[in-house]
């Protein structure tokens, strides 16, 4: 006579060979091999910075977008604005924070970022260097280091 244990694997067996437990075993699974989620976006709705110009609240042109820091949580940190200089002679990198930036009309082919600091509160913020600690200018034009940790809950 055979053992309980025995009658369920093979039940186990005959119901992984039909088929009847695949859901079961795609539950579990991780979804490595499964299909990506999609999003669409509508036209007009979003577009990529890199390059993009920065303005201030007169509309002077202050930079342009250059990079962007993420903490290790992939959050952005700050927008890193190519300031000053002609066609990049005498020209800083500035670390400027990225609630600074306002993206009204920047969706828009054409439209600009603007800044929400003066000339001269980015010609005081030290430059931006790769490597080096990340000083950023914030709204308040304090200056302040950058936690990159992602632990501090911003």
């Amino acid at each position: 006579m055979r053992s309980s244990g025995y009658r369920i694997g093979v039940a186990l067996a005959i119901l992984c060979l039909s088929g009847a437990l695949d859901g079961i075993a795609a539950a579990e699974a991780p979804a490595k091999a499964g299909v990506p989620s999609v999003t669409v976006i509508g036209h007009g709705n979003a577009r990529g910075i890199l390059g993009t110009a920065v303005k201030d609240a007169e509309g002077h042109n202050m930079g342009r977008i250059v990079d962007v820091i993420v903490n290790r949580d992939g959050r952005v940190r700050a927008a890193i604005v190519d300031f000053g200089g002609f066609l990049g002679v005498g020209s800083r990198k500035i670390a400027v924070a990225w609630n600074a930036l306002e993206f009204g009309d920047a969706v828009k082919p054409g439209g600009d970022l603007k800044l929400a600091l003066t000339r001269d509160q980015l010609k005081a913020a030290p430059e931006y260097k790769e490597g080096k600690p990340v000083v950023v200018i914030g709204l308040s034009g304090a200056l302040g280091p950058l936690d990159m940790s992602g632990t501090n809950g911003n």
